[in-house]
């Protein structure tokens, strides 16, 4: 009965979604068209003894859910009510022949600016799971962010047993700081970002912070059921790892594609990556504690260390009884996310790139800029008294001043150059080698370069973590795109002792190169458009740690980008 009641909750979830449906309309080949309304507006909240205005969606945060089934058209047209330019992201979304609407500012369109709108229009194809959409410009995405959960197709089980029930559990970072303020100046200073006040768990920080001791997420459960649990992480500059106090996470989905189940104690998400895990209320009736911690594998950065807590409570339980306390590793626990790493395989073996076309290698990491500054101490507090930076193969992308996408498909001159290095123009021992001692200008080269791939190009890509400043562990997003994790491993990439696996790797849209380490991703390059690859850490993302992937057109309509939509903003 519980199963068949879910089950019509499910439904009806989908059918009357509260977050702005319009109209459910039946489109010729399947699926379902649903039509949103987004307003992004200010918000007035009080959280960590502080009142603020804060950038929400639809009034809420975090913002709304949106609900679908593989193949159905999502249209959503975002108001922006707010005094700041923002875009929406559908993170995760591979927006075949839709690059338009992926939403990156500056790289597919220009920001959607204050009092006006733009229309998102997008099919999921062939996709099914938990994905997220949040702001992409400055770093809204601090609070402008929300689900979007893909339902299989009607009669398609899950591949693993139906759980008694689902929740979403929204990791993210809060600022006592206006956040679009706080990268201004950050950038202006030329240093590190402060850390964040608080971590959250779907919005709330939880007893451990000054005036939180009601501001926690609750999830009642009832004992000897399966749940699973929707992990997101929509947070800023962290990465966090995520336990459940005496409870076992069982990871079936990654990246919303599924996975051979594994079974761990804790799992370690960066900004962007998404994981669907089991859990079995399995333990005596009582009170337990999910926690969020920080995963810091950089030296000497400041960060948040208290944790964020959110109740794991069982029904029955006594009211007066404490909280189980979850146990999180240590922040620079690197052997605790290796683990989990190796423990993913692919559910669906099988369209690995097994022949290479093209073989790009690029190095990923932060930089010192030399402090060119009339005002020194205002502007240059990075690593001995330099501006700090991030590159990839030594170059930090600088955004154009219009939609690079734009700037490509109407052949504008200026915008951009299609010389994005393939290798790093020097090979050395990128993890500890050169410079053993950080100067002040690692001499880091700027500009909006580009890579171009020709259609149907089948790559492999092997990006490796640097210790110019220091190495650390970077979660790389590529838009427009899922790829095969091939391999990976510690130290500096060598061909002749890499261990790679083709026959059941993990398939991801975000990938956390090991701190002072590599990962070898392949990909059919089917997909024309402008895509962005960066780091998902927003502070390395503003210093230019990312660079853009042309895919040309191939043979065909089905293979051509179609042209801009009416509507796309201007710059």
């Amino acid at each position: 009965m519980a199963n068949l009641a879910y089950s019509y909750m499910l439904w009806l979830s989908i059918l009357v979604c509260a977050c702005n449906v319009h109209v459910m309309a039946q489109r010729v080949g399947g699926g379902s068209t649903k039509f949103y309304d987004f307003k992004v507006q200010t918000k007035r909240v009080t959280k960590l003894c502080n009142t603020k205005d804060i950038m929400v969606v639809n009034g809420k945060f975090p913002g709304p859910v949106i609900y679908a089934q593989e193949g159905d058209r999502i249209i959503v047209k975002v108001i922006n009510e707010t005094p700041y330019n923002t875009t929406i992201h559908w993170h995760g979304i591979r927006q075949r022949l839709s690059c338009w609407f992926d939403g990156p500012s500056y790289i597919t369109q220009c920001p959607i600016q204050a009092g006006l709108s733009f229309t998102y229009n997008f099919t999921l194809e062939k996709h099914k799971g938990t994905f997220f959409w949040h702001a992409h410009v400055s770093w809204l995405r601090a609070t402008v962010y929300g689900a979007l959960v893909v339902y299989p197709k009607s009669g398609v089980p899950y591949p693993f047993k139906y759980p008694y029930h689902e929740h979403i559990i929204l990791l993210g970072e809060y600022w006592l700081q206006d956040v679009v303020k706080l990268e201004d100046a950050t950038l202006a200073s030329g240093g590190s970002p402060p850390p964040a006040d608080a971590y959250t768990i779907n919005g709330q920080p939880g007893p451990n912070y000054n005036c939180s001791q009601h501001d926690v997420y609750k999830l009642d459960v009832v004992p000897g059921k399966t749940y699973l649990l929707r992990l997101i992480h929509a947070g800023i500059n962290m990465e966090n790892f995520f336990a459940i106090a005496n409870h076992k996470l069982t990871i079936v989905e990654v990246d919303a594609e599924y996975t051979k189940p594994f079974t761990t104690g804790r799992v370690m998400l960066g900004p962007g990556q998404t994981m669907n895990v089991l859990v079995t209320t399995d333990q005596p009736i009582g009170r337990y504690s999910m926690a969020m911690g920080p995963y810091m594998s950089a030296r000497g950065v400041s960060f948040q260390n208290i944790s964020s807590i959110a109740y794991f409570q069982y029904l029955g339980a006594m009211p007066n009884s404490l909280f189980l306390p979850a146990k999180l590793p240590s922040f620079n626990d690197n052997l605790a996310v290796k683990s989990v790493m190796d423990g993913l395989r692919s559910l669906n073996s099988g369209n690995v790139p097994k022949v290479i076309d093209a073989n790009l290698f690029v190095t990923i990491g932060l930089n010192v800029q030399k402090c060119h500054s009339k005002t020194p101490k205002q502007n240059c507090q990075g690593l001995n008294n330099g501006v700090m930076a991030a590159s990839m193969n030594n170059i930090s992308f600088v955004k154009p001043k219009i939609s690079l996408l734009e700037a490509y498909y109407k052949n504008i001159s200026g915008s951009f150059t299609e010389d994005f290095p393939g290798v790093p123009v020097k090979f050395y021992d990128f993890v500890n080698g050169a410079p053993n001692s950080i100067p002040n200008n690692t001499q880091t080269l700027t500009g909006t370069r580009a890579k171009v791939l020709e259609y149907g190009t089948r790559v492999q890509l092997i990006l490796q973590d640097t210790g110019t400043v220091s190495t650390e562990n970077h979660p790389i997003h590529f838009h427009g795109y899922n790829f095969h994790v091939v391999g990976y491993g510690s130290g500096n990439y060598d061909l002749k002792t890499a261990s790679f696996n083709l026959e059941d790797p993990p398939y991801m849209n975000t990938i956390g190169v090991p701190v002072g380490g590599w990962a070898a991703i392949r990909f059919v390059a089917d997909n024309p458009g402008v895509w962005f690859m960066h780091c998902h850490l927003d502070i390395h993302q503003s210093w230019g740690l990312g660079t853009a992937i042309i895919v040309k057109n191939g043979k065909g309509e089905l293979e051509t980008l179609p042209p801009p939509p009416p509507g796309l903003p201007r710059c």
